[in-house]
């Protein structure tokens, strides 16, 4: 979405009489960028979209709350991934490992995809869901969404640095598991 279009839908969010229809185009530009960003977070279809309603819901309840220092597609992102990692975090019980949780949605993953899904992908997918939290994160923002460092700082606020060091650890992990699952 270019920044004019994009300024448009925020000028349409800030005036009262035009906001319902703002906040229409708001959610048909960004509605399946967000669901896949989701998606590939929580895995499954159901709860993507729950968290995507969710994610609408806060942003026009605290949309006089943005001031509009970074773009209106980061602030979502932000609120996506947010509301993502609570929904995880609600699932997962105190005594249940990072590894189970992982080992939960891989399962959802092959639960959801078991028709003719191409072999390759799912496992691809499965190294990135047994990706440390904050990796596959990245990695999926950079990967899929193919956004700047600077963007996924902006949208997870951590130093470019910092996201730079996860891709690569979360792309070799990435490799590795995929050449030894070959195997």
């Amino acid at each position: 979405m270019t920044g004019d279009t994009e300024r448009d839908i925020l000028n349409e969010l800030r005036d009262k009489k035009a906001r319902s229809k703002g906040f229409e185009r708001l959610v048909m530009a960004y509605r399946e960028p967000l669901y896949w960003h989701i998606r590939r977070l929580v895995v499954s279809h159901e709860d993507a979209e729950d968290i995507l309603q969710e994610t609408f819901i806060n942003a026009y309840r605290y949309l006089d709350e943005f001031k509009g220092e970074s773009r209106l597609f980061t602030w979502l992102y932000r609120i996506a991934t947010n509301e993502s990692l609570q929904f995880l975090r609600r699932k997962k019980l105190p005594s249940t490992s990072y590894e189970e949780v992982s080992d939960t949605l891989i399962q959802t993953l092959y639960a959801e995809n078991n028709t003719d899904e191409d072999e390759l992908l799912l496992k691809f997918q499965e190294a990135i869901l047994r990706l440390p939290e904050k990796q596959r994160i990245v990695f999926n923002l950079r990967y899929y969404d193919e956004l700047s460092y600077e963007e996924i700082s902006r949208i997870t606020g951590q130093s470019v640095a910092t996201l730079k060091t996860g891709y690569h650890y979360a792309a070799e992990k990435v490799k590795t598991y995929m050449i030894n699952s070959q195997i």
